[in-house]
């Protein structure tokens, strides 16, 4: 598996089958694995924060979660990924391969809505659903012993900005083979929040539909114009 860099983060160059069968291989193996579906307001939040950076980099699996980390891998290491994995592909391919042999954790988003999006995931895929936990707290402690306690094979962490940082923190105590940050993912496995069009999926214009029409996401749009930049940036300075 080859792994680049983009503005000091690793990126695996991984197709969404080779990321699946990555993962497969952890499910096997003992300790907890950190997977990071990296994103760019990621890499912006992360130039000023060195955990966010030393987080991606102990990670076993960083895949690409939209065009523009797919872009920027081309422009700064002029190497091709396959092509993008975000966390909305790579959960449920991953329930899809394994099924009822995974036993899964499900953390984050508002009261209800993680019970709702393992109800759902149980009655679709077949998969054991071994705890449910809401992103509103703020003693993280009882809720790594609960995980801790529960053993699941995969953790699935809905926490926006707080879910990466979370499980790199607690990743010594968490007992789950392997450990995914997904972002608003439990609300469309919930039913609370549809994917757009397989169109605008296929165009990688997915994020650009859900912050246009969703006035609470308007703020992202200046650090996808700072990633933008800095992108540019690092590429002139290499150039020179």
């Amino acid at each position: 598996m080859q792994r680049v860099e983009v503005l000091g983060l690793p990126v695996d160059l991984v197709s969404l089958e080779q990321a699946v069968a990555r993962i497969g291989e952890m499910l096997e193996s003992p300790g907890t694995h950190q997977v990071i579906t990296l994103n760019p307001e990621y890499v912006v939040r992360a130039q000023g924060d060195p955990e966010l950076v030393q987080a991606a980099r102990e990670s076993e699996l960083v895949t690409a979660d939209g065009v523009g980390i797919v872009w920027a891998v081309r422009q700064l290491s002029k190497q091709q990924l396959p092509e993008r994995v975000s966390g909305a592909d790579l959960v449920p391919a991953l329930l899809e391969r394994f099924g009822p042999k995974l036993r899964v954790f499900f953390l984050g988003a508002r009261p209800g809505v993680a019970q709702k999006a393992a109800e759902k995931a149980r009655a679709r895929w077949g998969i054991q659903v071994v705890g449910v936990q809401d992103g509103y707290f703020k003693d993280e402690a009882p809720i790594v012993e609960r995980i801790a306690q529960a053993r699941p094979d995969l953790l699935l962490v809905g926490m926006g900005e707080r879910q990466d940082l979370f499980i790199y923190r607690n990743k010594a105590r968490l007992g789950a083979r392997v450990a995914i940050g997904i972002g608003g993912m439990l609300d469309v496995l919930s039913g609370e929040v549809k994917r757009v069009h397989p169109l605008f999926q296929r165009l990688g214009l997915e994020w650009l539909v859900r912050i246009a029409g969703d006035r609470k996401r308007w703020g992202r749009f200046p650090r996808l114009i700072q990633f933008v930049r800095l992108v540019q940036a690092a590429k002139k300075a290499h150039s020179r």
